[in-house]
Order: C-alpha cells, then sequence, then structure tokens
C-alpha cells in the first residue's frame, strides 16, 4: 500500500485550507456525484462504484480527496504507484469548485504528494484534446506535451484523440525552488 498521505495543511491560501488525504469508502457517493457532474462527465471515463472501491485497496492506486479543511472539493486518482520505473500515472483529477484557480492548487498539492512521498521521477497524464480548459492548467504547473494519441478513444460512437503531457522530478523541484536574483557588479 502507498504511505498514507497526512492531512496537515498543504495549501493555504485566499480562505482555504486545501489538504489530500485517503478517499474512504463513505467518501465514494461524492467521488461518483463529481464524476457526473455535467462539467467534469464529458472528459472522464466513468467507473462503477465497485471500480472506485477496488482502487480504494488497490496498491498501485492512490484515491485521494481533496478538500478544503473538512469539505471535499474534489479527487484525485494516481496509477502506477507500484511500478519500478517510478513513473506515475495521474489517472483523474476532478475539482467540483470551479473559479479561484483551484484545479492548479489541486495539482500542485497532487505533485507535491506524488514526486515527495511517493518519489516518482515521472508523473505524465492523458487528456481529451479538446479540453483545453484542463490542458492549460496542466501547462500552468508545468507539464509538457509529449504528442498526441490519435483516435484512442471511441465515446458514443466517435473517436476521440487524446493529449499525453508530462512533468519529471527535476523539473517540478526547479519550479518550486525560489528564484535567484542575480546582481550586476
Amino acid at each position: 500500500r502507498a504511505p498514507r498521505v497526512s492531512t496537515r495543511r498543504l495549501w493555504q491560501s485566499a480562505g482555504m485550507d486545501l489538504r489530500l488525504r485517503e478517499t474512504s469508502a463513505a467518501d465514494l457517493d461524492f467521488v461518483l456525484a463529481a464524476e457526473a457532474d455535467p462539467d467534469a462527465s464529458p472528459f472522464v471515463i466513468h467507473w462503477s462504484r465497485a471500480r472506485h472501491e477496488h482502487a480504494l485497496t488497490d496498491p498501485d492506486y492512490a484515491h485521494l480527496l481533496v478538500t478544503d479543511a473538512a469539505d471535499p472539493l474534489g479527487f484525485v486518482l494516481l496509477a502506477g504507484l507500484t511500478s519500478e520505473h517510478h513513473s506515475i500515472e495521474l489517472r483523474r483529477i476532478i475539482v467540483t469548485r470551479t473559479g479561484q484557480q483551484l484545479g492548479r492548487r489541486a495539482l500542485s498539492l497532487v505533485l507535491d504528494h506524488a514526486f515527495g512521498t511517493l518519489a516518482a521521477h515521472r508523473v505524465w497524464l492523458d487528456v481529451k484534446v479538446h479540453n483545453q480548459r484542463a490542458r492549460r492548467a496542466y501547462a500552468a504547473v508545468g507539464f509538457i506535451d509529449e504528442g498526441v494519441l490519435r483516435d484512442a478513444l471511441l465515446t458514443n460512437g466517435a473517436y476521440e484523440s487524446l493529449a499525453v503531457m508530462s512533468i519529471l522530478d527535476h523539473e517540478w523541484t526547479s519550479r518550486k525552488q525560489p528564484r535567484s536574483m542575480s546582481t550586476a557588479g
């Protein structure tokens, strides 16, 4: 099983107290509702309750809730935790409250966890090419476009392409370090 996620404060700003914690079976109604939300639904492959329940106990997954104090704001699925290659897939992230750049803040929490606690070398994802809002959010935290999987999904009788994006541990670390200022002599 992956290391437990601390409920310590991970991001506090603008009145928000964002944290990550392990998803419990009691949280699955929220998770399923988040997947079914009209803003998220077109961009995710829906899982059954049973599949989410399996992910809660599978050592290859981290099923995490994003909260503001105790209130759930979204959830995250990471896969590949047992990979010998230290390459973790950000399989899903859904934030139910839009605005305030909460998606980007949640992504930062997830990357801190993946590169810190989980010791990932690489975090990667695929995203539907027409999901421009998500692609901008991923790029804003440092994900790099790697290419397109053409017509990779058959959704409601139509094929959709997926953009593959990734970020490496040293890229994340360099983004987190304060920029040093050089002085002219």
